[in-house]
């Protein structure tokens, strides 16, 4: 979480988000723009660990009824 507030474009280059990484930089070039992609790197970063949570509830649930 650290790395996305510090460094949001790397945050999605580490992730393999390339291509969302370099407009993040472009968007973080500015001051004024660094801000917004902080918040959107964070944001990206907890969907993913949400959707991760998700689907590993999904697979337990469907284990069981088996």
């Amino acid at each position: 979480m650290l790395l996305a507030i510090l460094l949001p474009f790397l945050s999605f280059i580490v992730r393999g988000k390339v291509l969302t990484g370099i407009l993040c930089l472009i968007l973080q070039i500015t001051l004024i723009g660094w801000i917004p992609a902080a918040i959107w790197a964070a944001l990206s970063l907890n969907n993913e660990r949400a959707d991760k949570r998700n689907r590993e509830l999904i697979r337990a649930v469907r284990e069981s009824q088996r």
